[in-house]
């Protein structure tokens, strides 16, 4: 028997050990079985180079609880250790990744940010301790030696001897803490068995199951009466497995079929009842390591529900679902699996953010997304029009926040219309440019946000000829801004933004019915009536049909404040602080107009201005409470 004492500078180690990483104690299940999972992968490889003399065979980790001992095993049928190996590996080299991480850690008051932070420092092995208060290694090499057996009981004390397993492989026991025996609980290991090892590559035995016997076919009898009764099934106990070692994503993409993808969308999202739109499957090897199957779920407006779905594997191991700066902001909102050993996952964030081979992949993803987009509407435009709006958020996103994407979201970003109608940038320049463009040749486009707010807005632009665009997501305000700076002689507007002469101003300007006296007169009796804190009076020479009152709204104020209320933009121009302000476009050419001028009593001028700035305040939604009460009432006086 060896006894000695592992080298190390901290007095007792493990309670520290304990006492640092115990918010991230379930860590240990993930570590153990990753070692358990190495040390089989190992195997196979030099088995299959000619280096290890054995067969491989179809080897499993299985994990077993033994609760009324208080202990959890860990076996594997892997590579095994020697007596030297174990010196080596686990009195030395994992020993100084824990002397590391205490002198990093041993002064802070706060736990180790970073789940992580374990394997960075070779604490896998060590991250027992932060359950139990003894630990126990059953090894056997698969070279050609005696099996040996290491015991620590949390000190820095060990002993080693001789052992008494007899089959290659690794069995790792845990005498679990007084503190810890809810990792004694079947329902809690198999939870963190499915959280973190649900795509392990080796299966993982938990237990067993029953199941139908397959090779057992029930017999169907029947009675006198020619009743037919068919007997049970027979059935057997198998192990219970409870990963999936070959999930899609490590497979080829031409292996699979559209059921397959569905099916491991199922597999990783059983509560979701939803089908994805289309996945992405990811595939390179060089100049970084990636493998992974990005799905396109329905998106609502509501961006703050939709993040931290995908889930980030190291070969196949489930290290997080927090993928910001390994997977561009835009595309946080999607689903799916992203499996890369290049990723330094030990870690912090903000070094991730900076490290080149991330930014590199960010890279890739972004224009992997972008050419999948491409190929879906130039195969099936149709299909891609019809997703258009479960899809459009990440797109528009996109656009917003990564400048390649920009430059190849032109060939499949869509712009539909308020008739339904859809148009790439380049078609909708074409189709406008004949009859939206402005005195000083500038292509206006006209767009609303929503159908039925706007109807009477949109139907005087259509009657005029013109296309509107129907542009209603939360960013769209970001996005025209965007649009405006990066493409030439360009502007947005939205139908309400004023009436539709002025929008799209051309040479033939309307001549007024009044004269400038009238005209002098009715602006003094309209800002004498009309509240000035709300709107600006604006008098305009218009169709004599088109409405007397519009209620229109700047639209640099308008999307200033859109732009602020989504994050950005108007902060700069303290539009928070400020009242919503209105124009009130009056049409001078209006017969009603001149009846209010000719009305001979102020009193009705006044009743009749009233009414019709709540005409086409109600138009507008901006008719409530009182003010709505006070219209309603003074409607039924006027049609006694």
């Amino acid at each position: 028997m060896a006894k000695g004492n592992i080298n190390v500078a901290v007095e007792n180690i493990f309670p520290l050990i304990k006492k640092f990483l115990y918010s991230d104690h379930e860590i240990f299940l993930r570590e153990l079985i990753s070692n358990a999972t190495d040390a089989t992968l190992k195997l196979k490889h030099i088995s299959n180079i000619g280096e290890a003399k054995v067969e491989y065979g179809n080897p499993q980790i299985e994990v077993k609880i033994d609760k009324k001992g208080k202990k959890l095993h860990f076996i594997d049928q892997g590579l095994g250790m020697t007596a030297e190996e174990i010196k080596k590996y686990i009195n030395e080299i994992a020993f100084s990744g824990a002397e590391e991480f205490l002198d990093k850690y041993k002064d802070k008051s706060g736990k180790a940010e970073d789940t992580g932070i374990i394997g960075h420092f070779g604490l896998g092995f060590y991250s027992s301790f932060m359950v139990a208060d003894k630990v126990e290694i059953h090894t056997k090499s698969f070279k050609d030696e005696d099996a040996a057996h290491w015991t620590c009981d949390g000190s820095p004390e060990y002993a080693l001897v001789k052992g008494k397993r007899k089959e290659r492989g690794t069995e790792i026991i845990l005498h679990i803490a007084d503190d810890s025996t809810e990792f004694l609980e079947e329902s809690r290991i198999k939870e963190l068995l499915q959280k973190y090892n649900k795509f392990m590559p080796i299966p993982i035995k938990f237990g067993t199951k029953e199941v139908n016997d397959p090779d057992h076919k029930p017999k169907t009898t029947k009675d006198k009466d020619g009743k037919e009764t068919t007997e049970a099934h027979k059935q057997i106990t198998v192990d219970n497995i409870i990963n999936n070692p070959n999930p899609a994503w490590t497979k080829q993409p031409a292996d699979l079929k559209d059921e397959d993808y569905k099916g491991f969308y199922r597999e990783l999202y059983p509560m979701q009842f939803e089908e994805p739109l289309f996945n992405i499957h990811l595939n390179v090897d060089y100049p970084f390591n990636l493998t992974g199957i990005l799905y396109f779920p329905k998106i609502t407006n509501d961006l703050s529900i939709q993040k931290d779905r995908i889930q980030l594997y190291q070969n196949q191991v489930f290290v997080t679902d927090n993928v910001e700066g390994i997977v561009p902001e835009f595309l946080t909102m999607l689903r799916g699996v992203i499996d890369s050993p290049d990723i330094p996952l030990n870690v912090s964030r903000s070094y991730l953010q900076a490290d080149g081979a991330v930014k590199k992949i960010s890279s890739y993803i972004t224009r992997k997304v972008a050419d999948k987009l491409k190929s879906l509407f130039s195969e099936n435009r149709e299909d891609f029009e019809k997703k258009w709006d479960d899809i459009k958020i990440v797109i528009e996103y996109g656009m917003l926040s990564e400048e390649k994407f920009f430059e190849k979201a032109d060939a499949f970003a869509l712009y539909p219309t308020v008739n339904g109608k859809y148009f790439t940038y380049e078609e909708l320049y074409n189709k406008i440019k004949a009859n939206q463009t402005d005195k000083d040749d500038k292509l206006v486009i006209l767009y609303a946000s929503d159908k039925d707010a706007q109807h009477s807005y949109i139907e005087a632009a259509k009657a005029k000829g013109y296309e509107v665009l129907l542009l209603d997501s939360p960013i769209v305000s970001h996005l025209i801004q965007k649009l405006e700076t990066s493409k030439e002689n360009i502007s947005f507007a939205r139908v309400d933004g004023d009436h539709i002469d002025n929008l799209i101003k051309k040479e033939d300007t309307k001549i007024s019915k009044l004269s400038d006296e009238e005209k002098t007169k009715l602006d003094e009796l309209l800002k004498a009536v009309v509240p000035s804190e709300k709107f600006m009076v604006q008098l305009e020479p218009m169709d004599s049909n088109a409405a007397p009152f519009i209620i229109t709204q700047p639209e640099f104020m308008r999307r200033m404040k859109e732009m602020q209320q989504t994050g950005g933009g108007g902060g700069m121009f303290g539009m928070g602080d400020m009242p919503e302000m209105f124009n009130l476009v009056v049409n001078t050419n209006s017969e009603l107009v001149s009846d209010i001028l000719n009305t001979k009593t102020r009193k009705k001028q006044e009743r009749l201005i009233n009414q019709s700035l709540d005409l086409a305040r109600l138009s507008q939604g901006l008719l409530k409470g009182e003010e709505l009460t006070n219209f309603i009432k003074r409607s039924y006086d006027m049609i006694k």
